[in-house]
């Protein structure tokens, strides 16, 4: 009877496949209400006489199937590990996962080297606030109160005071502290209501500003025909196209030569073999007056430009929204 039934219990030890129902079945044979427990409880039930060998029977049945239940639960962690251990395994000879990273913004790369060209000729990096009252950024400069560069749809306004629309504003600061000749140029942030393909509400700007005895459109186009020699290529022409500007008289639209067709046209630059790159002038007699200097001693001129648009014309970048998007694509490729 004993055999038959060691017999069907190591059978359904060895037939076992996992820990859990290892353990399942450890509790049916010698839990509380197991098999085996069962068996040891009814030996009182044999006569008097069996009951010693019937004891020592099952005593050894209960040592078997503990020792056949440890093998089979060694056996089955032996493979529950090297399970384990395929899933974890990580070939070390394989190359890290890199963080990607960006670059160095294009943006501060044109800027700075606008910054290194300027000073090479003698002008001093000059900054100035951000927030501005409307004398600095307007009054001052020539630009009367009708002028639609004040009108609320074009800036943004704070109270009694506005984000600067350009960086003129340090320019004006500078005279009012200092006497010529000034040689300056005032990088910075810029704010107006624009968003587009080449328009953003906070662009960077640069703006210069030289102040001397006898300065005359001559110096102006030298300054600006080396600067864009300097910052596009030696072989690059610059022209002045007649404009207006409330603080400049006269005024002019300044534009490089084309870098791909070398000014003779093409669908890069509409066909006209040129970019307009800034705007530039004279400072006007009325914006000298305004800082105390006496427009019949003194002359300068002024120059302003989008960092973005030269920033865009340097790289042949499409459109400035991609300077704001922090998309590491497009920074990885500088």
């Amino acid at each position: 009877m004993f055999e038959q039934l060691k017999k069907d219990i190591l059978q359904q030890i060895e037939s076992v496949n996992d820990l859990q129902q290892l353990e399942k079945l450890r509790v049916a044979l010698l839990g509380k209400k197991g098999t085996i427990t069962e068996q040891v409880k009814s030996i009182g039930k044999l006569p008097i006489q069996e009951r010693p060998a019937a004891g020592r029977v099952l005593n050894e049945l209960k040592e078997e199937i503990q020792r056949a239940l440890e093998v089979k639960r060694e056996e089955l962690m032996k493979i529950e590990a090297e399970k384990l251990s395929k899933k974890m395994w990580v070939d070390i000879t394989l190359p890290g996962i890199r963080r990607r990273v960006g670059h160095r913004h294009p943006i501060m790369k044109t800027l700075e080297e606008i910054e290194i060209i300027f000073v090479s000729m003698g002008f001093k990096v000059v900054e100035g606030p951000e927030i501005e009252d409307s004398w600095h950024n307007f009054d001052a400069l020539n630009t009367p109160e009708w002028h639609p560069a004040r009108d609320e749809h074009d800036s943004f306004y704070l109270d009694s005071f506005l984000l600067r629309t350009h960086t003129s504003p340090v320019q004006v600061r500078t005279m009012l502290s200092a006497q010529p000749p000034i040689a300056i140029i005032s990088p910075g942030r810029v704010y107006r209501r624009d968003y587009d393909a080449t328009h953003l509400p906070m662009f960077t700007q640069v703006e210069g500003l030289y102040v001397d005895e006898n300065v005359s459109v001559a110096h102006l186009k030298y300054t600006l025909e080396k600067f864009a020699q300097q910052i596009f290529g030696s072989e690059r022409r610059i022209r002045l196209r007649p404009s207006f500007f409330p603080f400049t008289e006269p005024s002019f639209e300044v534009d490089v030569s084309c870098g791909v067709c070398g000014g003779k046209g093409c669908q890069a630059c509409g066909y006209s073999g040129w970019l307009e790159i800034l705007g530039a002038g004279m400072v006007h007699p009325n914006v000298f007056r305004n800082v105390g200097y006496d427009p019949e001693k003194w002359t300068g001129f002024a120059f302003g430009m989008g960092v973005e648009r030269i920033t865009m014309l340097k790289y042949n970048i499409k459109d400035m929204r991609d300077f704001i998007r922090n998309d590491k694509r497009f920074l990885e490729n500088f």
